[in-house]
């Protein structure tokens, strides 16, 4: 596949960073919707009646799905080149789900649309990034993909703030699904606008001399860095099950709240690590991986102080994963393998995120203490495989 030659520098950077912000505003309205539902679902599930067993599989399920499904996604888009008809379908399908559950009247049926969900972000996330990445050759991988997060964790946060407000007028949480189709409408409005001004955004690529030729398999740096988030997917616990936790410590309408700080935690990391990565490479996700660690001890062992500086931490972690984690594989792949690329590293992780949060849960509901051991040890081994990553040619950096 041939590219065109770049354009001017500067016309060729205001165009990137216009579609960046832009998609940047699309997964604020989005976030906006699913977030402010996926902070209250651990609780509105333990109201229908699910064990914490059950909390921690359905979490794990629905990420195993739509991660599972990112590798067909992927796949279809690489070959037939209909990145935003993918990412079209999945937007629908993942902010349709959410208003839905102001239906729910049992726990089985939450589950299936809390799983619908997350296969819709599945089907959206590879197209998406490989578009993304295009623009990031220009400005910078890590900082297209942490100033997309950045405006991401703004609706993050204001969802579960609104939900939280509506829970302390109404105390309903299908008042506050029912709430969520208007952020869900705005998010589809905002992606049919980006549809339009940018049809081709591949025409934004900056090819450089040292960008990886196509091969017919993924390197091996690839492998050795996806085996290293697999092990930080397997320790890192869903907020559903920190949520189900968080009913024995702190008031449930405030669960929202500690949410909403940690999507502003994972903003903010995401921006400050985003920048400092394409200056330092792989170093700077290994400490940003090694500073989250430590989220489950304080989040599940302490009261509800430690509990606030667990879910800042534990934000850190999600915010270094929902944009840093995907800058690396753009640097190891070509451009026309990239949404494959994604497609196949997503759907991997999303099995070690399912086995983890099943374990989690299980653990949960037999020894928290050794829950927190397995969640702490799991991530941490996952430092030296990243190291290694490094050594192979994963950095990273653009500098």
């Amino acid at each position: 596949m041939s590219h065109r030659r770049p354009q001017k520098e500067g016309l060729s950077s205001a165009a990137a960073l216009r579609f960046v912000v832009l998609i940047g505003v699309l997964s604020l309205f989005a976030d906006l919707t699913y977030e402010g539902a996926r902070g209250i679902n651990g609780p509105f599930l333990a109201v229908l009646g699910a064990s914490g067993a059950a909390v921690g599989f359905i979490s794990g399920l629905g990420e195993l799905l739509g991660y599972g499904i990112r590798f067909l996604s992927g796949y279809v888009s690489s070959r037939t080149g209909r990145y935003w008809l993918m990412t079209g379908i999945g937007y629908v399908v993942n902010l349709l789900a959410v208003p839905l559950l102001a239906l729910a009247g049992s726990w089985q049926l939450a589950a299936v649309l809390i799983i619908m969900e997350r296969i819709g972000k599945g089907l959206r996330n590879p197209p998406r990034d490989a578009m993304l990445s295009h623009a990031g050759t220009v400005i910078g991988q890590g900082w297209a993909f942490a100033l997309r997060e950045a405006l991401d964790q703004i609706g993050a946060m204001a969802g579960p703030l609104a939900v939280a407000g509506i829970l302390y007028v109404k105390g309903s949480y299908h008042t506050a699904f029912a709430f969520l189709a208007l952020p869900a409408l705005i998010s589809l409005i905002v992606l049919m606008t980006a549809r339009l001004q940018y049809p081709n955004p591949h025409e934004l690529e900056q090819v450089a001399e040292t960008t990886p030729p196509q091969a017919q398999r993924l390197p091996r740096s690839f492998w050795v860095y996806l085996s290293a988030m697999s092990l930080v997917a397997i320790g890192y616990a869903d907020f559903n099950i920190i949520s189900y936790h968080l009913t024995h410590v702190i008031p449930p309408s405030a669960i929202p709240i500690f949410y909403a700080v940690a999507m502003a935690t994972a903003g903010g990391s995401a921006l400050i690590f985003g920048r400092w990565y394409d200056r330092g490479g792989m170093p700077v996700l290994t400490l940003a991986i090694a500073l989250s660690a430590f989220f489950a001890p304080l989040s599940f062992l302490g009261g509800w102080v430690a509990a606030a500086a667990g879910v800042v931490l534990w934000g850190i972690g999600m915010g270094i994963q929902d944009s840093l984690m995907s800058a690396p594989v753009a640097t190891m792949i070509s451009p026309e393998r990239r949404a494959y690329a994604y497609g196949v590293f997503n759907a991997v992780y999303g099995v070690a995120w399912f086995v983890g949060s099943w374990l989690l849960g299980v653990l949960y509901d037999t020894s928290i203490v050794a829950l927190v051991a397995f969640s702490v040890v799991v991530q941490l081994v996952a430092i030296p495989v990243l190291l290694i990553t490094k050594k192979r040619g994963g950095n990273g950096s653009s500098s």
